[in-house]
């Protein structure tokens, strides 16, 4: 999870795609503004909080290493939309999802940040002695007819939640003598929730899951912007994805969109049936690598680069792991990498005669692009194990820090040393289906215009 709260409102400079250049290398963009932010000091201020609170995220990857069901079966499939969590001041994405209901009781409508860099999904609950300020009603588990605390003898309040979160649940007695399974989760950026280990049922894509295991978070704070919650999407027992995998296999997939516009909207579907994809080009698929000492996380080889076209060498090319992470919103290179990539992006970029600029938080390679409508950029390309090949969409190479243009940056960032982490983040996996296919061990990519109207 990386977000953001604050008064301000972001509204960002959208980067979107006219026309591609012979084989997809670079593509010409055009800079223009959706709904700029007034205020220059107070958008450099916001959006200095949110890449903070990214490099937060990307740091406590590093040292990660634990964390972490009630299903019918009905259908293989259910989709919902995925949008920009902007209008809830996080670069993240968020979705809907209900929880609560049967016997006459109403569903809650909640609005949570899709992570799969965590695993128990929770959401703030009445009453809250320690909330932030969320846009959605707060979940009331006393509306709900379905509504249980976990016992603390149940598996999921010790093995499971200790997978989870990285710490067993507590036991406590409150009014009687009905024991409740208490939960502590912590983030690296210091955020948290605590609260309630509970199952209810869930709604999610006109599908409903009975005795889904999520928090009922009681005390809750940090960058999570207005939204309620998060929909963990991990790989431990207590994950939406485990949970949920005798009804759709294990599988998911999600498109990022590449606008903030709040008229489009990409898509999360659990299941591996394709028929929901939009892709222009074939899933390409590569190994799901497995880390012994984090388990719950996805991970790819990279063994190549290009930018532009033009292939880069690099020594941390093909000798790490690397996360994939819709949590985390700059991609993070080994150092070589990076500079290899950045060298090679300055080459061609500045070739073009763009001035440069001065760096922006964690983004040290910035131009000012001021007086210019379009931009031909060249695209980075990563080659998989395997030898599937992404490109990532133009949107996702520039972050525009000032919506004149005089402050644009390559939207990538070095890692402090060589042995840490890369990490994919979902600036870089815009316009993709990515699929997840935890059976199988395998993770695909493909082409996808993730703008649906």
């Amino acid at each position: 999870m990386v977000a953001a709260h604050g008064r301000v409102l972001l509204r960002v400079v959208a980067l979107l795609l006219l026309a591609a250049a012979a084989a997809g290398n670079s593509a010409v963009v055009s800079l223009r503004e959706l709904d700029g932010q007034r205020d220059p000091a107070a958008r450099d201020r916001y959006l200095r909080r949110l890449l903070a609170a990214d490099e937060a995220r990307a740091n406590s990857l590093q040292v990660h290493d634990n964390r972490a069901a009630a299903s019918t079966t009905q259908s293989r499939s259910a989709e919902v939309p995925l949008t920009p969590g902007i209008s809830f001041q996080t670069l993240n994405y968020v979705t809907t999802i209900g929880l609560g209901g049967s016997s006459g009781s109403a569903v809650t409508n909640l609005t949570v940040i899709v992570d799969t860099g965590s695993d128990l999904t929770w959401v703030q609950c009445k009453p809250c002695s320690t909330c932030y300020a969320q846009r959605d009603p707060l979940f009331d588990p006393a509306g709900s007819a379905t509504y249980a605390a976990v016992r603390c003898n149940a598996s999921a309040c010790a093995a499971s939640l200790k997978a989870a979160t990285g710490t067993p649940g507590s036991c406590a007695t409150t009014g009687g003598s009905n024991e409740k399974c208490y939960y502590a989760l912590a983030y690296g950026d210091g955020s948290f929730s605590r609260g309630v280990l509970a199952t209810d049922t869930l709604a999610l894509g006109g599908a409903r899951l009975d005795g889904f295991v999520f928090g009922c978070g009681l005390s809750n704070r940090g960058l999570f912007g207005g939204t309620a919650g998060l929909m963990g999407l991990g790989r431990t027992e207590l994950s939406l994805v485990s949970q949920t995998a005798s009804r759709y296999g294990g599988a998911f997939s999600y498109c990022l969109p590449a606008t903030t516009s709040g008229d489009a909207a990409g898509s999360l579907s659990l299941g591996g049936n394709a028929s929901s994809y939009r892709n222009t080009t074939p899933v390409a698929y590569t190994r799901m690598i497995a880390d012994p000492a984090q388990p719950p996380f996805y991970f790819l080889n990279v063994t190549g680069a290009a930018v532009g076209g033009t292939p880069v060498s690099a020594a941390g090319l093909g000798a790490s792991n690397v996360l994939i992470d819709s949590g985390t919103v700059i991609t993070r290179l080994s150092p070589s990498v990076y500079r290899a990539v950045r060298a090679e992006f300055t080459r061609q970029f500045g070739a073009a005669g763009y001035q440069a600029a001065p760096g922006f938080s964690i983004l040290d390679t910035c131009y000012d692009l001021t007086g210019h409508d379009e931009v031909k950029v060249p695209l980075l390309t990563l080659r998989l194990e395997g030898g599937a090949d992404v490109t990532v969409d133009a949107a996702g190479m520039l972050f525009v820090v000032r919506k004149d243009g005089s402050q644009v940056c390559l939207a990538m960032a070095s890692l402090s040393y060589e042995d840490q982490t890369p990490i994919i983040g979902n600036y870089q996996q815009k316009n993709k289906r990515v699929v997840y296919d935890t059976v199988g061990s395998r993770l695909g990519f493909a082409d996808e215009d993730c703008s649906y109207v």
